[in-house]
């Protein structure tokens, strides 16, 4: 088997598969319990709160442990929402949102709040000046992925905040699911106000989050109930789920420094091999994108078509987001970025994990151009 479908989910490591079932074994009280149990608890998620503030190069006050991605840019979003809609309620985002981030703004848009969406350039980039030009008396938040969930295309989050800077009611939040780990940001430096991370992303455990909050920064909370997480997210936190995640960023970060050079030359090789490839478009651009995410589309086949084709022969890519890709739904972040429909439907999804190799790429190459072969004689 070939995993190359790691923008949608990671492997666990083994070292946190392993602490999560010791902390689940020996160490199950409720860290809000007041006996010793409960005490011991809440000192490991303390801990892990401290590792992934440190990793982050946030203070730990300002980590919210959550579910996942979708929860903390649903909590980061709608939480501002409610919390300043006295100060207004205009929201800016742009077209190449997760899923989980445009539906929240649907979702707003039917309490009365207005969103305006930002249309990206062809190589699916925002620019600041559109941001800024979108800027009213009554905005109270910008909403900007950092690295795009589909093509990979980084965006300029440090130029937002500094621009943001000389508009100190607009909050600013980043989701940055797909660049922890990968592509570094300095959240207090960029001057981002909410950040969202994934701990299945990095190699954690479905159903563990983190959403970074400014120190001193108020938002409603979603979920209400004992006043865990600062009182901005109620419920028996998941202390097992978010030690296994601490670990798991501080493992991914370390084969950041050690394996970056080594994934870059395996997309590198893959970019090449299907540029070559007379039936295949590469939709990322050249330039400015993360070095583990790569989409192409296949002229006259149906994505949904191909992958399940690959993985007859044990490749494991993607179409679209795997919050979408179930739904048949022609990619809207492709759309935004002019390529035609035709090829918007054939778009397939290559991502990278730093345990991917050269051996791979050539073997899901050669993959590739015989499915190529056999469909187009199944078709013919």
């Amino acid at each position: 088997m070939i995993y190359f479908d790691n923008s949608a989910t990671t492997k666990p490591y083994t070292e946190v598969i392993n602490s999560f079932v010791k902390v689940s074994s020996d160490y199950f009280g409720n860290p809000s319990s007041l006996h010793q149990l409960g005490g011991m608890a809440e000192q490991l998620l303390s801990q892990a709160r401290n590792q992934i503030a440190k990793l982050l190069k946030v203070k730990a006050s300002e980590i919210l442990f959550t579910s996942g991605g979708t929860e903390s840019n649903n909590l980061a979003i709608k939480g501002t929402a409610l919390m300043y809609k006295g100060r207004g309620k205009h929201i800016i985002t742009t077209e190449i949102e997760h899923a989980s981030v445009r539906e929240t703004m649907e979702q707003l848009k039917k309490l009365g709040f207005s969103v305006t969406y930002i249309q990206p350039d062809q190589d699916g980039r925002i620019s600041v000046k559109d941001i800024e030009n979108s800027i009213r008396q009554d905005t109270i938040l910008v909403s900007v992925i950092h690295v795009q969930n589909e093509v990979g295309t980084i965006q300029p989050i440090e130029e937002i905040g500094a621009m943001l800077k000389n508009y100190p009611k607009v909050l600013f939040h980043v989701d940055h699911v797909q660049g922890a780990g990968k592509i570094p940001l300095d959240i207090h430096g960029a001057g981002v106000d909410l950040c969202s991370i994934s701990g299945h992303k990095f190699h954690g455990l479905k159903g563990t989050g983190a959403l970074y909050l400014r120190e001193g920064l108020q938002i409603s909370p979603l979920i209400t109930g004992g006043n865990q997480e600062s009182k901005h997210r109620s419920g028996t936190e998941n202390v097992a789920g978010m030690v296994a995640m601490a670990k798991a960023l501080r493992m991914t970060m370390d084969h950041y420094s050690a394996d970056l050079s080594k994934m870059k030359h395996v997309m590198q090789y893959l970019r090449d091999e299907l540029q070559k490839v007379k039936e295949i478009t590469v939709n990322s651009p050249k330039e400015g994108t993360a070095p583990h995410i790569v989409n192409f589309s296949v002229t006259g086949f149906k994505g949904e078509v191909f992958v399940h084709s690959l993985a007859e022969k044990g490749v494991y890519v993607s179409t679209t987001s795997a919050c979408s890709s179930k739904q048949a739904e022609v990619s809207k972040t492709l759309l935004a970025m002019g390529i035609p429909e035709e090829i918007a439907k054939s778009a397939l999804r290559i991502s990278l994990s730093y345990n991917n190799t050269i051996e791979e790429a050539v073997y899901v190459i050669s993959a590739i151009k015989e499915t190529i072969n056999h469909l187009g004689e199944v078709m013919n």
